[in-house]
């Protein structure tokens, strides 16, 4: 296999090990959904929407002390070169559940008993990271809600890659790595939530 780093250890993408891909955000892109944020990580483009927080529906799902946070991460089926199915993959239900969990921590959900607040995150277009990439984003389009909450959360992972450690891996770095640990992390609490 080809080295993803060479010599003076440039990765295949031109960064150096320690380095992240360009980043853009923006807020406030959707104008139907109450919060709402776009992010480019290299060539990663996500959506997240939120929704609420509302009435939760089906009733019996509603939680007498706090809100109910829902979170649904989808790749489109386009996002990535070999097209996806558009139905739910195992990963997509697990990293939906541990987007929920990294971004819970953050957010004052006892502000809004038997209400849930839906978080919606479409990959568009992939390229290794998303995961992070959309916590980040669901965090701003959580904030751009209007929903009270300790502080933003930000994701990064970093990973093994010919032996050396490095930041914000890409497609291709993950898949022939030897690992890859990704972080989120909210400053306020000084907590890591993954």
């Amino acid at each position: 296999p080809e080295k993803l780093i060479d010599k003076n250890n440039i990765r295949i993408d031109g960064r150096k090990l320690n380095e992240l891909r360009p980043i853009t955000l923006e807020v406030g892109i959707l104008p139907n959904a109450d919060g709402s944020a776009y992010i480019e990580q290299g060539k990663n483009k996500i959506l997240a929407g939120v929704y609420g927080p509302r009435e939760v529906h089906p009733r019996h799902l509603a939680q007498p002390d706090r809100a109910v946070l829902r979170c649904r991460y989808h790749m489109a089926p386009f996002s990535v070169e070999e097209r996806k199915s558009p139905a739910p993959s195992r990963r997509e239900v697990e990293l939906s559940k541990v987007i929920r969990q990294s971004l819970e921590p953050s957010v004052f959900i006892e502000y809004y008993p038997r209400t849930s607040i839906d978080l919606f995150i479409e990959v568009l277009q992939a390229e290794g990271g998303t995961r992070c990439a959309s916590i980040t984003a669901a965090s701003l389009a959580l904030a751009n809600a209007g929903i009270p909450m300790r502080d933003l959360v930000a994701a990064c992972a970093a990973g093994k890659v010919d032996g050396q450690l490095a930041l914000d891996l890409i497609d291709v770095e993950d898949k022939e790595g030897e690992a890859d640990l990704p972080l989120a992390y909210t400053p306020n609490p000084d907590a890591i939530t993954l």
